[in-house]
């Protein structure tokens, strides 16, 4: 397999179309080639292109930021001496000092397949920029590791953030040179856009299903340290808009889940009870965690560690968002004063809960409350969301 960085190290052909123009490159610590070098770096040493300018999207392009909502400040890059701009700092917009610093903005990001990973975000608002502008964008396509699959809910208007700008759902399926086409499409988007697909990658052959074997895993942001956390993150970052910890503060963040006095065997009785279905292709293990930055810091919880580096794993079965959305049901059913929901201002919304934030919507938290309310239901909801995005992404399928 052929990452879109190497096609365009490797073919003459393309980088004559860029011949003369002034490029800027949007990457962080996981755009890299096969031999692990930096595209950034790589662009300088193998290829005659005029790279101008970089961009940095959250945690930084090289990586300097570990937490979340923690912004990067613009700066000159120490070995090229090019600008590289912040586009999570005080703006998250191309502005036009940056415009003016290219002609065309090479897009080489690692994404996850998941709606509220912010390298989407920046994606789409640099596609609007350019597209206002009148520059062009080239997206060097990579592997998305969550795979084709589609699950959750997708976000309904008005709720809108860094971490959602368009309806799709939660797990939505497609790399990143795919939802360019389909953004620019959905926005109608007069934009110059060329997409550099990779070559040989299949999303749907085992065992990676997404994620092509022979690549080495970089941490495209310092909480998703595996492929398991990947596979795991359409769900599992719900939990960052509850009481509940993420692994935050561990070494398997967003893999391991959990609270203070937990009693998990009760919990995972109940989900059961529910939903058993729900909780199929992965494997749940009980486990005890303490983190030590972050939720519980400090505190020893009980909770799960969820795998899909198991023999047991099913990638077409896994649903993460259905299996996080069970768990919450569960713990409210057990303990109905239960506090769950945290109140802050999550990337920077206020005046709306960060779970309604997170999943596009306040229906899962609506549900998660209502006693009255069934997996049923939930189920009715997501299946009609997941069926229309499907048709709707459909054109824009490259593999």
């Amino acid at each position: 397999m052929m990452l879109g960085i190497d096609r365009l190290l490797s073919e003459p052909s393309l980088q004559r179309r860029l011949h003369g123009l002034r490029v800027a490159l949007l990457a962080h610590p996981a755009s890299v080639t096969a031999e692990l070098e930096h595209s950034l770096d790589a662009l300088f040493a193998h290829t005659p292109l005029g790279v101008a300018s970089a961009f940095g999207p959250q945690h930084g392009l090289r990586g300097d930021k570990q937490d979340n909502m923690i912004e990067s400040r613009d700066e000159i890059d120490p070995l090229h001496g090019i600008p590289v701009f912040s586009l999570y700092g005080t703006t998250r917009r191309l502005t036009a000092e940056m415009l003016g610093t290219f002609d065309v903005c090479v897009v080489d990001l690692q994404d996850v397949g998941c709606r509220i990973y912010t390298f989407l975000t920046t994606l789409c608002y640099v596609l609007e920029d350019c597209a206002a502008a009148g520059k062009s964008v080239w997206v060097l396509d990579r592997p998305n590791p969550a795979g084709r699959p589609v699950e959750g809910l997708a976000l309904r208007a008005g709720f809108e953030s860094f971490v959602g700008v368009a309806a799709i759902p939660m797990r939505h399926g497609l790399t990143l040179g795919e939802a360019a086409r389909w953004y620019r499409e959905h926005r109608a988007l007069d934009l110059d856009l060329e997409v550099i697909p990779m070559e040989g990658y299949d999303p749907n052959s085992a065992p990676g299903y997404g994620w092509c074997p022979t690549l080495t895993w970089v941490n495209p942001s310092p909480n998703l340290a595996t492929l398991n956390a990947a596979r795991c993150y359409a769900g599992t970052v719900l939990l960052e808009g509850t009481t509940l910890s993420e692994g935050r503060g561990t070494t398997r963040p967003l893999e391991v889940l959990g609270a203070p006095q937990l009693d998990v065997l009760q919990l995972l009785a109940t989900m059961r009870e529910l939903a058993a279905g729900w909780m199929d292709g992965c494997r749940l293990r009980p486990c005890y965690f303490e983190p030590t930055f972050h939720k519980h810091v400090g505190t020893r919880c009980a909770g799960l560690q969820i795998h899909t580096d198991h023999a047991s794993y099913q990638h077409s079965v896994f649903k993460p968002f259905r299996l996080i959305a069970l768990l919450l049901k569960a713990l409210r059913k057990l303990h109905t004063g239960y506090t769950l929901w945290r109140d802050f201002p999550y990337e920077y919304v206020t005046g709306r809960l960060p779970i309604d934030t997170i999943a596009g919507s306040a229906l899962l938290r609506e549900w998660v409350d209502d006693s009255h309310a069934t997996p049923a239901d939930l189920e009715a909801l997501l299946r009609t969301d997941e069926q229309q995005w499907c048709e709707q992404r459909r054109p824009w399928l490259l593999y």
